[in-house]
């Protein structure tokens, strides 16, 4: 993967961003996403957040190999704080992180959240986690999408800051409110490896010379919870 040839999941985080707009990738691992989007003139403008020198460094590196210092702005800053008022930023991407990780960037930066911005999210795990701060936070998921990569499965979310409450299911915030009518094989594969890795705990768990009956059933009732989502009848 490079800034010409994006790997799958970063192709698809770009796909979400449209023509004309002013971006600020969060974590950008080596700036491959807002160079790619600047060179396909996809973005006007670009911040490149790093926390750390270390990959502030490589994304330097290779915005002055693309020749866009001009239009990209590399900055050492934790998490939403590399964005500055007078960038006018009207989208922000966050991928590849932790949806834990994910909240607390956009919780710990909520002062600089104008409520202007489309966020395009892409956690590795815990989507429920960011769906969840969404809601709370007023914010409508307009799109998600699934793939599968090198044998990863990741979720794309996108959402915007709406005036009125937000509300979802714990099915939604779970599987996703798009996912979960979609279902595609991807969100199948996904939800029905997750039904056998359950089912090998339990399998654990009873054989256990103390079970832990409550949590066994815990556990067996989300079973039924999925394997209910990704029948093809419901």
């Amino acid at each position: 993967m490079n800034s010409t040839h994006l790997s799958k999941r970063l192709q698809a985080v770009s796909d979400h961003v449209e023509s004309g707009s002013r971006l600020a990738d969060i974590g950008s691992d080596h700036a491959y996403l807002p160079i790619y989007l600047a060179k396909n003139h996809i973005i006007s403008y670009g911040v490149v957040g790093e926390v750390a020198k270390g990959p502030l460094s490589n994304a330097i590196s290779e915005i002055k190999k693309a020749a866009l210092l001009a239009i990209l702005q590399p900055r050492l800053a934790d998490g939403l704080a590399a964005i500055q008022p007078n960038d006018n930023i009207n989208v922000i991407t966050i991928a590849g992180m932790g949806g834990n990780l994910i909240r607390h960037i956009l919780e710990a930066g909520r002062a600089k959240l104008t409520g202007t911005e489309k966020l395009i999210l892409q956690p590795n795990v815990g989507e429920d986690t960011v769906r969840r701060w969404l809601m709370t936070n007023a914010y409508q998921i307009k799109a998600e999408q699934i793939l599968a990569e090198d044998g990863h499965i990741y979720e794309i979310i996108t959402a915007v800051k709406v005036p009125q409450k937000v509300s979802y299911t714990e099915k939604e915030l779970k599987f996703g409110p798009f996912l979960i009518r979609e279902k595609s094989p991807v969100f199948i594969e996904k939800w029905q490896e997750e039904v056998r890795l359950l089912e090998r705990v339990i399998s654990n768990m009873q054989k256990a010379s103390h079970k832990n009956t409550q949590k066994i059933n815990l556990i067996s009732d989300e079973i039924q919870i999925i394997k209910g989502v990704i029948s093809r009848e419901s």
